[in-house]
């Protein structure tokens, strides 16, 4: 595994700047595989991981390029909970945590480094030095993964009866008249014009 300022310059770069975010996604990433055991999740243990994140902010880029999950590898998969949290999924022994940062995490950077007027300066510094008791909090869980989320996943490919669009991933909607895509069937988030 690379060492946390290795990873804080991928993610920066990865990301586009720094920010205190970056630093606790390098940090919460770092943790997780830690506690999976995964110490190259970029060479040999890269089909092992599946990575949950919980928000779609600066901290998620930085999981991302610590864990090497990515969307397009079916390897990184994202609900969208709003909350700087991730659960790294082991697929082959099947064990799973789940880390969240703290809420309390903040007020603690600001009682660190009150000299700091520039609250992602201060954050960035304290997130660095605070404990990972004092920055996460960690549960282990159950992940339950059916094989059309694992990565490498190949399956049959259906068309909808309405659109004519293909489905991949058992994501169609099957009626008792007819398969749908999601969209056909009344899950959207658009409206055709």
């Amino acid at each position: 595994m690379k060492s946390f300022d290795e990873y804080l310059r991928d993610a920066e770069q990865a990301h586009g700047h720094l920010c205190a975010g970056q630093v606790l996604g390098v940090r919460l990433a770092m943790l997780g595989l830690i506690k999976l055991g995964i110490d190259d999740p970029h060479g040999k243990d890269r089909k092992r991981l599946v990575t949950f994140v919980e928000i779609d902010r600066c901290a998620t880029d930085a999981v991302a390029v610590v864990t090497g999950c990515r969307l397009g590898k079916r390897a990184l998969k994202f609900r969208d909970w709003g909350k700087v949290a991730a659960t790294f999924v082991h697929v082959s022994s099947g064990h799973a945590i789940r880390i969240a940062a703290k809420e309390s995490s903040k007020a603690l950077a600001r009682q660190m480094h009150p000299e700091i007027a520039d609250k992602n300066q201060q954050q960035m510094l304290a997130y660095r030095e605070i404990t990972d008791d004092d920055l996460f909090t960690f549960q282990w869980v159950k992940v339950d993964l059916p094989p059309e989320e694992f990565p490498g996943y190949k399956g049959d490919r259906v068309v909808c009866e309405a659109c004519g669009e293909g489905i991949n991933f058992r994501r169609e909607v099957r009626t008792e008249e007819k398969i749908l895509c999601r969209s056909c069937a009344g899950e959207r988030y658009y409206e055709p014009v």
